[in-house]
């Protein structure tokens, strides 16, 4: 009979099912549209692995702004073994509000290892790396958060010609939202003058409707959910074509 030393000297091992890379996204606790996003984004081989934060269902500079205290603890929640490569605030208006410098400083504490990024600094990148300056956004937030975002990214650099928002505030109607009617409504608020339109929030469907509206505006379309995969697989050093979803993922 084997002794147990015996049976585990012999045990086989290969690099799992997450042999290209492992990435962690931190969602609100109100999420229902990222989960399904990233997992139709992400190709095989790369892992993504998912810990929520607890926030009402109301999306106000305030209940954004509490989220900073919770960061670091749900990254700790994630592959603790530390082979996470990148762990990313699954949050646009999120970290805007508490700004990027804290959120990855938040996110080192709880996951060392990997390199920290956010929605806000995944759009920032894209929109660079597509060369666009003058933006036109479409988002479903609340004013007071639409001015935010405004004043966010011009600090950037960036020249905001328009931002339409729906003033909404539970995250419970913003993944409700159709996709025909993300499309006709980020259309409207889109400009001639724009290099690219944004649509903001990982819980809208947006990459729904990405490609068409690229098609049919006739210039780059950037929304969050595909800027935060497109930046989580680039950091973690995939460069997969991905089609079907836009400019970003397909050539860049």
């Amino acid at each position: 009979m084997d002794t147990p030393a015996d049976v585990q000297a012999d045990i086989r091992f290969d690099q799992g099912r997450h042999h290209r890379a492992k990435i962690g996204y931190v969602l609100l606790a109100t999420e229902q549209t990222i989960e399904d996003d990233v997992h139709r984004l992400t190709p095989d081989g790369v892992g993504v692995h998912f810990t929520r934060i607890h926030i009402p269902d109301s999306i106000t500079p305030a209940t954004l702004a509490a989220q900073a205290d919770l960061l670091a603890d749900a990254a700790r929640n994630i592959l603790p073994d530390g082979s996470l490569d990148v762990i990313c605030y699954a949050c646009t208006s999120g970290s805007l509000v508490i700004g990027e410098d804290t959120v990855f400083r938040e996110l080192r504490k709880g996951a060392p290892n990997a390199q920290p990024t956010s929605i806000i600094t995944a759009v920032l990148r894209a929109l660079n790396t597509l060369g666009a300056r003058k933006i036109a956004v479409a988002t479903p937030y609340l004013d007071e958060i639409n001015r935010r975002e405004a004043d966010y990214m011009a600090a950037t650099g960036l020249e905001i010609v328009n931002l339409q928002g729906l003033n909404l505030e539970k995250d419970s109607d913003m993944v409700r939202v159709t996709p025909a009617f993300i499309a006709d409504f980020a259309q409207r608020a889109d400009r001639p003058e724009a290099d690219a339109l944004f649509i903001s929030c990982g819980a809208l469907r947006s990459i729904d409707v990405v490609d068409a509206l690229e098609d049919r505006l006739g210039k780059p379309v950037v929304c969050s959910n595909q800027a935060m995969v497109w930046d989580t697989l680039r950091r973690a050093g995939i460069d997969d074509a991905i089609a079907g979803y836009g400019t970003l993922l397909n050539k860049h």
